[in-house]
C-alpha cells in the first residue's frame, strides 16, 4: 500500500489557488500515489490553532500565502536564510526530526522562471507596487541586477519601507512617485507586483520596443498590460512561470525527490486557468 502523506495550502483567500493542481501533478508524475494536498481557507488569527493541532505524522509540508507568510515565523523551529532575508516564509517543510522549518522559494521561483526566459544579468530594473511580493521581487533582483532599481509606489510611507528592503538586500534601490510609472518601462526588466487591475492604465503606455516585463499574475491572464507588452514584441514573464517553478522547489522540499516534474506541473496549471 502507498505511503500516505498530506500536504496542503494555507491561506486567505484561497479557493482560487492553483497550488494543489500544481502539487497533485507532480504527484501523479512521481508515482506518490498516497500523497494530498488540499486547500485550507485560514487567516492569522486561526493560524496558532490550525499548527497546534498537526499532530499527524503522515504531515510533509505546507504552502503559505497571503496573509500567512510572516505570521507564521513564530510558530516554527527555524528558517532559511532565504526567508529571513525577507521576513516571509511561503514553505514549511516537516522533518524526520519532528522540526518544522520554514522556507521561501517565491526567490529562487523568480530567478528560475526569468532565467528559463534568458534573463540572467541585468544592468538596471524597476519594480511595480511595494507589497509583501516586491520585497521578494529586490532580493530575486540582488542576484539579477547589476545596477539600480527603482520602485514606483503610491506613499511615502511606502517608499521608506522599500528604501529599507534595498538597504538590507544590498540593492542600489530609488524610490518615486507611481504618476511617473510610465518611465519605469524604459528599464531593460520591469517587475509588476500590483493586484489585479493596478497596472491597467499604463497597458496603453507601453514603448515601441520594451524589453521584459515579468508580470506575478496568473489570473486574470493576460493582464493588458502584459498584452501590450507582448504585442510590441516585449518578452513577458508571467505569474504562471513564477508559480510553478516555486512549486517545484516546494515539491522537491517535501517529497525529497528530484528534480520535480516541471513540465506536467506547467501543463496542469495551464489546462486548469483554461478551464476557468
Amino acid at each position: 500500500m502507498a505511503e500516505a502523506r498530506r500536504a496542503a495550502v494555507l491561506g486567505s483567500p484561497i479557493a482560487h489557488s492553483l497550488s494543489p493542481v500544481l502539487h497533485r501533478a507532480a504527484y501523479a508524475e512521481l508515482g506518490l500515489a498516497g500523497w494530498t494536498y488540499d486547500r485550507v481557507e485560514l487567516d492569522e488569527a486561526g493560524l496558532p490553532g490550525f499548527f497546534g493541532g498537526l499532530k499527524d505524522p503522515a504531515w510533509a509540508g505546507l504552502s503559505l500565502t497571503m496573509p500567512l507568510k510572516r505570521a507564521v515565523i513564530p510558530l516554527l523551529d527555524g528558517i532559511s536564510g532565504t526567508a529571513a532575508s525577507v521576513e516571509a516564509v511561503n514553505t514549511v517543510v516537516f522533518r524526520e526530526d519532528g522540526l518544522r522549518v520554514g522556507d521561501n522559494t517565491d526567490i529562487p521561483g523568480m530567478i528560475a522562471a526569468l532565467d528559463e526566459r534568458g534573463v540572467t544579468a541585468v544592468e538596471s530594473a524597476a519594480v511595480l507596487g511595494a507589497g509583501a511580493t516586491a520585497s521578494s521581487a529586490l532580493a530575486a533582483l540582488s542576484r539579477v541586477c547589476t545596477g539600480p532599481v527603482t520602485a514606483y509606489v503610491r506613499s511615502e510611507a511606502r517608499a521608506a519601507e522599500m528604501r529599507g528592503w534595498g538597504a538590507r538586500l544590498g540593492v542600489d534601490i530609488r524610490t518615486a512617485d507611481w504618476s511617473a510609472a510610465r518611465d519605469a518601462f524604459d528599464a531593460p526588466l520591469v517587475i509588476a507586483t500590483t493586484p489585479a487591475g493596478a497596472t491597467d492604465e499604463l497597458a496603453g503606455l507601453v514603448p515601441e520596443h520594451p524589453g521584459t516585463l515579468f508580470d506575478v499574475l496568473y489570473e486574470p491572464w493576460p493582464t493588458p498590460l502584459a498584452g501590450a507588452w507582448s504585442a510590441r514584441g516585449g518578452a513577458v514573464v508571467g505569474g504562471l512561470d513564477l508559480l510553478v517553478h516555486q512549486a517545484v522547489l516546494q515539491v522537491e522540499q517535501m517529497t525529497g525527490r528530484s528534480p520535480a516534474p516541471l513540465a506536467a506541473m506547467r501543463a496542469a496549471g495551464e489546462q486548469a486557468l483554461e478551464a476557468r
